[in-house]
């Protein structure tokens, strides 16, 4: 990381200057935007809108405190990657338990009432992340973005003990109005109101601020009942520190989590078969009734809960709203959204592929950058409507997958020599889980054309950085230093739009290299998107964080002979950034152009968004193309215009 910038500070440098005076305690009456529910997805909208120190933000929640145990544990690779733009990834990876292998278990074929292993696959494919899946308590993950909201410009903490009431879309500068109190009380003396420009509502399946917009849940329930406990074990299954499927002949299906710390395990244990209008409550299920399902299954090992952690039942259910804001469709052209709905709030699913809480957190990533780029002024209110029909279309894709899901490890174990038996052999059912890998990490999320994302005109100068997905990084050396670091890295959750322009064959030290005249174009010209769209007071790549990559080995080119754009002069000391140049030229294995597919000979300028998504692909040369691409979404700051977004950007 970088620090120091604006002058030389003792201490840990992850605590930036404070932003607000000490002492700031209370729900003031008026905030830019108010966060409903301190969760998961919560917490990672207020980490990101907390580092801007311009714009007030405020989380509530109802229950007195955080959460402690239970709940979600699987970290995908997507966020992972989501967490390293927070700083976060290296303290994840430090404690959570890596998911190496996925073994499977199935009705032993000499004998069908015991199970036997019938086979194992790598849990993550090789390039398809730098990092790995991980499993770490929810109850940490909301310790990990607390410490970020504290350390952030804004100071920001929970309050707790706090529940909304009512919520109100009027007019003026604040619209929102919410009528809060203290949890559980009832007197109206208790109530008041807090105006806010935007509510996000983080607050679950039983959302009040989904009701209050007036949207619904929508869905089905598969009325099968599952058990999940978090345990210290005693047994003598000899996979129990890797995740298993496991598919017993009659006993039902588990899956088996090892946990972080290297002892406590989860398993989800199924349970039993619900009548239509049947609820799991009216079962009278207990942790015993888990475990000794799970002692069925299992047969013919043991399992012993030494502690019970935490546990509880649920029935598996999908349901999806239709929208995940507060502007009919009817209404799009005529006004922009005050009021969203994120995780749980707006889908709701099965844990089986463990992409809950991973869904969830990306809602509020996508929808942080483009609050904060709306509050500072960078972008149209239009820029909002992109939220709904961005992740909507995400979660009801999710939605789909997770009936499936669902239905195959609930599915009875078929006997592969019965071909008329109902059920999925154990060689499909491993097939399937190894084709689901790339969903299951988190990385099937592609974003369509719109004005937000290109139309893969120029994809083949980078084929494998998909415009609408993730941008997939890979190793460079630092020019600067030397230093093997991930290019990706280089993005924090800062709202800043990054251009990653990989050099063509030119040798970038000759002034007609493509690499070094769109370093001109961007530093010199009127028409580039850094000059119309950067106020003249503030860093140069203050809104874009140019990163250039060139062919040559670092030994080859000094830092001092790059652009002067790769090595500007930032902050109040006017320091030089001797982090923006990047050589390709690794020491060992295929270098970044490659094994992202990215044009040798013409070079590429791939454009990602805040959230890390591949929002263009252009030549280096195409100047026009990218600032036409950036005019539509954000405003001219020299000439005060504003972007033409509106409902167009929703389409």
């Amino acid at each position: 990381m970088q620090f120091y910038l604006n002058g030389f500070r003792p201490g840990d440098p992850t605590i930036a200057p404070a932003a607000v005076e000490p002492g700031e305690e209370g729900l003031p009456d008026e905030v830019d935007v108010l966060i409903v529910g301190a969760g998961p997805t919560g917490l990672v909208l207020a980490a990101q809108l907390s580092q801007f120190a311009g714009i007030s933000t405020r989380i509530i929640e109802r229950k007195p405190g955080p959460i402690e145990l239970g709940q979600a544990d699987g970290v995908a690779c997507r966020s992972v990657e989501m967490f390293e733009a927070f700083g976060l990834a290296a303290e994840i990876l430090q404690e959570a338990c890596w998911v190496n292998e996925t073994v499977f278990w199935s009705p032993d074929p000499a004998d069908r009432s015991r199970i036997a292993r019938s086979g194992r696959i790598q849990d993550v494919a090789d390039d398809l992340s730098e990092f790995p899946h991980v499993i770490v308590n929810q109850a940490r993950i909301h310790q990990y973005l607390a410490d970020v909201m504290r350390k952030s410009p804004r100071r920001l903490e929970t309050d707790y003990g706090i529940e909304v009431v009512s919520l109100e879309v009027g007019d003026g500068e604040h619209p929102v109005a919410v009528t809060i109190r203290p949890t559980g009380s009832s007197s109206a003396d208790e109530e008041r109101v807090v105006r806010a420009r935007y509510v996000v509502g983080c607050d679950g399946a039983r959302s009040t601020v989904r009701a209050a917009i007036g949207r619904e849940l929508r869905g089905d329930s598969a009325n099968q009942a599952w058990g999940v406990i978090d345990i210290l074990p005693d047994t003598d299954f000899p996979d129990i520190r890797f995740k298993n499927t496991i598919q017993s002949l009659n006993g039902g299906n588990i899956v088996i989590i090892p946990r972080e710390g290297g002892y406590l395990v989860r398993l989800y244990v199924e349970l039993d078969q619900l009548a239509p209008d049947e609820r799991v409550a009216a079962k009278d299920m207990t942790a015993e009734t888990i475990m000794a399902a799970a002692q069925r299954i299992m047969q013919p090992y043991r399992i012993e809960a030494k502690e019970v952690v935490w546990w509880s039942v649920y029935e598996i259910g999908q349901r999806l709203t239709d929208k995940f804001d507060d502007v009919p469709e009817a209404e799009l052209d005529s006004r922009t959204p005050r009021v969203f709905i994120a995780g749980d709030a707006c889908h709701t699913h099965s844990p089986k592929a463990g992409q809950g809480m991973n869904v969830s957190m990306q809602d509020a990533f996508n929808l942080g950058w483009k609050l904060a780029a709306v509050l500072e002024g960078r972008s149209d209110e239009g820029l909002l409507h992109t939220y709904s029909s961005e992740r909507q279309s995400v979660a009801k894709a999710l939605i789909d997958f997770d009936r499936d899901w669902a239905e195959m490890f609930s599915a009875p174990p078929k006997d592969p020599d019965d071909l008329e038996a109902i059920g999925v052999t154990p060689a499909d059912f491993q097939a399937r889980f190894e084709a689901s890998g790339r969903y299951t990490a988190g990385l099937a999320t592609h974003y369509g054309p719109s004005l937000l994302t290109g139309d893969g005109a120029h994809q083949g100068l980078a084929a494998g950085l998909p415009i609408g997905e993730r941008f997939h990084s890979a190793p460079v050396l630092r020019i600067a230093d030397g230093k093997l670091v991930e290019l990706g890295h280089a993005a924090r959750a800062d709202g800043r739009w990054r251009l990653y322009a990989f050099g063509d064959a030119s040798d970038v030290r000759d002034p007609g290299s493509r690499l070094a005249r769109l370093c001109e174009h961007l530093l010199e010209s009127p028409d580039s998107p850094v000059r119309r769209h950067t106020r003249a007071e503030a860093d140069i790549d203050s809104v874009f964080d140019l990163r250039g990559i060139v062919q040559q080995h670092f030994h080859e080119v000094g830092y001092p002979e790059l652009p002067e754009l790769l090595r500007p002069a930032k902050g109040s000391l006017g320091l030089t950034d001797y982090e923006k140049g990047f050589s390709s030229a690794v020491r060992s294995g295929a270098d970044i152009y490659d094994r992202r597919g990215i044009d040798r000979r013409a070079g590429a300028l791939v454009v990602v968004r805040p959230d890390q998504y591949v929002a263009n692909v252009l030549p280096l040369d195409a100047f026009d193309e990218l600032e036409r691409y950036f005019a539509a979404i954000l405003r001219d700051v020299h000439a005060g215009a504003l972007v033409d977004g509106g409902a167009a950007l929703a389409r």
